[in-house]
């Protein structure tokens, strides 16, 4: 059977082509596109298996810990979780990964992989790396290339060698994304989609990565060597890692090595880079309307309607893209997502907070919704998990104003704790030290009203904190 795969899944990519539904607090990785599971929990799942795949490792950003772990519980799965302090793109993130990898076995076989790709085929996928497996031992860094099914532009190809060995062909040539008469030219000719996924021994990428670019390899590999466990991740040292080029794989090693080997696959992968593979990737009706949430199409046509609670419908249109969240509508043609770039620049200036996060903002101990606000009033739907404890905390500029509407809460105001029942309240005033904990077995909700001149979430001085924020 040979030694386990370690699988490096990739998850700290802050997405927005899939905007709205997709932020750079809740990127598209997070999101339940194709069934109950994301795409992250799809790609833990896709490499479970246990006879062939050993422990992941998870590489994410701070800002993306608690809904990995919290997503790694709901499927029953465990994880390594690394914790970049900055992004350096796939380079550094991958160099990471071997690194750790390595300190369990020097030569251990990694296969990298992104957590927000699709693939609707894992049985292929797993066959695909028991293939480059044996490569990967030899010392080739495998790359896994798609048998494209059309002329696509938004990916780069791989042209495989003319002779293979037990599957796996070397590489004669890595491009850049092709306009669509070049696709065609390369479909025709055998080239294969570059997925981005890759599988090597840990010392053999890490020696190729420093040919290329040793200060690099050296400053990644002192920031998993001085990493500090922080709660049930492992958080790289930000001084080191900060020192590291930012890089993707491809550039920093793939297009210089003269190891790189691909095994052809089809698998039905997608990377979801836009609202067009959406469609692609989703069910549809028998005109071509595919729906997520409440939709109803009259006479439209090959749409993909998107609504996280208002019903969305679509009437005498074709070929539109109507993705609803509850603070921003995204209309666009189906063929034109492709430069979803430039919208989100000019929304960076015009309307910065439709870009960065939701209403409904998670939290580890649960999550909160925007349901109003004014010059100096806001109001919250505050929801807390079975279990979950707010931070011991006082605000230097606001009041608040707590309505319990399902469940019972448990509350510190100064020296004192008191239990608050549905129906009932408790006000904090400005300065007072107080924090929320629900004891029981079910979800608690409860209306926050804040009242103050200064109503910003940085207005938070915690004193304890389970989560270690403070």
């Amino acid at each position: 059977m040979g030694e386990k795969i370690i699988p490096l899944i990739m998850c700290g990519g802050a997405g927005t082509r899939l905007w709205p539904a997709s932020r750079e607090n809740r990127p598209k990785q997070f999101l339940r596109l194709f069934g109950p599971h994301s795409m992250f929990q799809q790609a833990v799942l896709r490499v479970a298996d246990a006879r062939l795949f050993g422990r992941p490792i998870v590489i994410t950003n701070a800002a993306y810990r608690f809904v990995v772990l919290e997503q790694l519980a709901e499927i029953g799965c465990a994880a390594d979780i690394l914790l970049e302090p900055v992004r350096r793109d796939s380079g550094p993130a991958i160099v990471a990964g071997a690194a750790f990898a390595a300190a369990r076995a020097e030569q251990a076989v990694v296969l990298a992989m992104a957590a927000d790709h699709h693939v609707t085929d894992p049985a292929a996928f797993a066959a695909a790396c028991r293939q480059a497996r044996a490569a990967a031992v030899a010392g080739k860094i495998v790359t896994f290339g798609v048998r494209p099914d059309r002329p696509a532009t938004e990916y780069g190809y791989i042209l495989p060698a003319a002779q293979a060995t037990d599957g796996v062909f070397a590489v004669a040539r890595f491009v850049e994304k092709p306009d669509l008469a070049t696709a065609e030219r390369y479909v025709a000719a055998g080239y294969l989609w570059n997925s981005g996924n890759f599988m090597f021994r840990a010392d053999v990428l890490c020696d190729e990565y420093r040919r290329v670019d040793p200060s690099s390899v050296a400053a990644v590999t002192e920031a998993v060597a001085r990493a500090a466990p922080d709660l049930e991740f492992l958080a790289l040292d930000g001084e080191a890692f900060s020192r590291a080029k930012a890089i993707s794989i491809d550039y920093a090693v793939m297009e210089k090595t003269t190891r790189a080997a691909v095994v052809p696959v089809s698998c039905g992968w997608s990377d979801v880079g836009n609202w067009r593979a959406v469609w692609d990737l989703a069910d549809k009706d028998a005109a071509g309307n595919a729906a997520f949430g409440e939709a109803v199409f009259h006479d439209a046509n090959n749409c993909v309607a998107m609504s996280d609670k208002a019903l969305v419908a679509l009437y005498a249109v074709d070929d539109l893209v109507v993705s609803a969240t509850q603070d921003a509508i995204l209309v666009a043609r189906r063929g034109a997502v492709d430069g979803m770039k430039p919208l989100i620049e000019h929304l960076r200036i015009r309307a910065p907070h439709v870009t960065q996060g939701h209403l409904v903002e998670h939290r580890p101990w649960g999550s909160y919704q925007l349901l109003d606000h004014g010059q100096s009033h806001q109001v919250k739907r505050i929801t807390v998990k079975p279990g979950g404890r707010l931070s011991l905390q006082k605000h230097a500029h606001r009041s608040e104003h707590w309505i319990v509407v399902h469940g019972i809460a448990q509350v510190t105001l100064g020296e004192v704790t008191r239990t608050v029942h549905e129906n009932e309240s408790v006000y904090i005033p400005m300065g007072t030290v107080h924090r929320l904990h629900n004891l029981e077995p079910t979800p608690l909700e409860l209306i926050e009203v804040q009242t103050g001149g200064y109503l910003g979430e940085d207005d938070i001085v915690r004193l304890e904190d389970d989560y270690r924020r403070s």
